[in-house]
């Protein structure tokens, strides 16, 4: 395929943040246009002026950036393009495809009411489909400003071919006359989002599968103007753990909060493409060049896909191991920043503590939790802590022998540490893990923390002393 004939949209409208659902829609359009050399065109649909939510557009952008997504046309905004749908709604009008409806929000509130209590399917009656012209000025000289809607055809059939679904087929006598262009001068989704379509010369529109009953509607509108339709494939949902449909609890968060929870950008992306995709029954860790390379629609399920919350953590977890430790070093300082450290944090200090903790890492934010005594000069723990297995005199005699060996010691690196503490278990009369955890504690304030001799070798001879110390005074 040439690049002149793939050209691909994503088309997020600033109601809201960005969340997994949409980007995975940006993403397979993105893959698409990558994989054949095509063009990713980025359109703003702003056109619902009520509903807009203040950042969302910059969030939008933001996100996309974050993940890798470049585009090669826009960011284009549907509201500098007013007059284009109005001149689509005009054509329509004069070839009586459309007509004004003059019905206020009142009547048609009552009509659904009444429609509900006979069990009737939603729609509108098509009041004002065939008003004279005379109830027409009636209407215009009460000042009643008309919405447009498109005249549906009462019988027949509309189907079209999906990509990923096959041929289907919409009896007309289910679609009603939709609205087309609001009474405040703005378009619907529907006439906005047909004309772009055509206009951009998009060639496939890849979208979630909840416009699937849309599709005909737009059909419709295509072959009325006399355009040709781009093609369709409407992408499976995604659905949380327990098979309903995915909302804030299952983590239908805006993407951004992944980005400060510290997930990488790039196992985000690996973990979105195999929601609904995949390229084998087994590969599941795979990057950017090597999705793009072998991305394709026949591979993509019409089956919903379960966001699984776990399997992103462990993801994650692989990408940060996989980072060389100079990289992950610099992604884990803005996280370190938030910490309230009594220490500089100076590069080269950044770079020994960092080994100790990327194995544990599952995401940047965790880096605080795992690292954070290493930058704090005072440690709040529970005494008893100190105390595992141990009476509090066992305890305190440990820590003086330990203070001992240790204050006299003039090298200090985790090797020779080890060879100076381990026999002075066997001396104690204690296992080693014992006097390793008393150790741990008193040094760290925790009973997991990375090893415990490289730990204190980095922590360095003067603070590990003084924790000692202090732990000897809470006893």
């Amino acid at each position: 395929m040439s690049k002149e004939t793939i050209r691909v949209r994503f088309a997020p409208s600033p109601t809201g943040f960005p969340h997994l659902g949409n980007i995975r829609t940006a993403l397979f359009n993105w893959l698409f246009a990558r994989h054949h050399n095509g063009y990713f065109v980025l359109r703003i649909e702003d056109t619902d002026v009520a509903r807009m939510v203040e950042g969302a557009t910059e969030s939008i952008l933001h996100s996309l950036r974050w993940l890798g997504f470049d585009w090669d046309e826009g960011p284009i905004f549907q509201s500098d393009r007013l007059d284009i749908y109005r001149g689509v709604a005009d054509k329509l009008l004069k070839g009586e495809i459309a007509y004004h409806c003059y019905c206020s929000p009142r009547r048609l509130e009552e009509m659904r009411q009444e429609q509900t209590k006979k069990k009737q399917p939603p729609g509108y009656d098509r009041h004002c489909r065939t008003l004279t012209r005379k109830q027409k000025d009636e209407y215009e000289a009460n000042g009643i400003a008309p919405v447009v809607r498109f005249a549906s055809p009462l019988d027949g059939k509309t189907s079209f071919h999906d990509l990923l679904r096959g041929e289907i087929v919409f009896d007309n006598s289910t679609l009603d006359d939709f609205v087309l262009l609001k009474s405040d001068g703005y378009p619907t989704y529907h006439l906005a989002n047909i004309a772009d379509d055509h206009l951009m010369e998009i060639s496939h529109v890849l979208r979630a599968d909840e416009w699937l009953s849309s599709t005909p509607r737009h059909i419709l509108l295509y072959n009325a103007l006399g355009w040709q339709p781009p093609q369709f494939a409407h992408l499976p949902m995604i659905l949380g753990p327990d098979k309903s449909k995915l909302s804030k609890r299952h983590g239908a968060t805006a993407v951004t909060e992944y980005e400060q929870k510290g997930y990488l950008p790039e196992a985000l992306f690996n973990f979105l493409a195999l929601l609904g995709w995949s390229l084998d029954d087994k590969t599941e860790i795979m990057s950017s060049k090597e999705i793009i390379k072998n991305f394709s629609l026949d591979r993509i399920s019409t089956t919903a896909a379960v966001f699984n919350r776990e399997k992103l953590d462990w993801m994650n977890g692989v990408y940060i191991r996989n980072l060389p430790v100079t990289e992950f070093s610099r992604r884990a300082v803005p996280f370190l920043e938030t910490l309230e450290v009594n220490r500089p944090l100076d590069d080269h200090y950044i770079s020994r503590v960092m080994p100790l903790v990327q194995e544990r890492a599952k995401t940047l934010a965790e880096i605080q939790e795992l690292t954070g005594f290493f930058f704090h000069d005072k440690l709040v723990y529970d005494v008893h802590l100190l105390l595992n297995k141990l009476e509090r005199q066992q305890a305190v005699y440990a820590l003086q022998v330990s203070l001992s060996k240790l204050e006299s010691l003039e090298l200090w690196d985790s090797i020779y540490l080890e060879e100076i503490i381990r026999p002075l278990a066997d001396e104690l009369q204690l296992k080693t893990g014992v006097l390793f955890g008393l150790l741990r504690v008193a040094i760290t304030g925790r009973t997991a923390a990375p090893p415990l001799f490289q730990t204190m070798e980095v922590l360095g001879k003067e603070i590990c002393i003084r924790r000692l110390r202090a732990a000897l005074v809470k006893l």
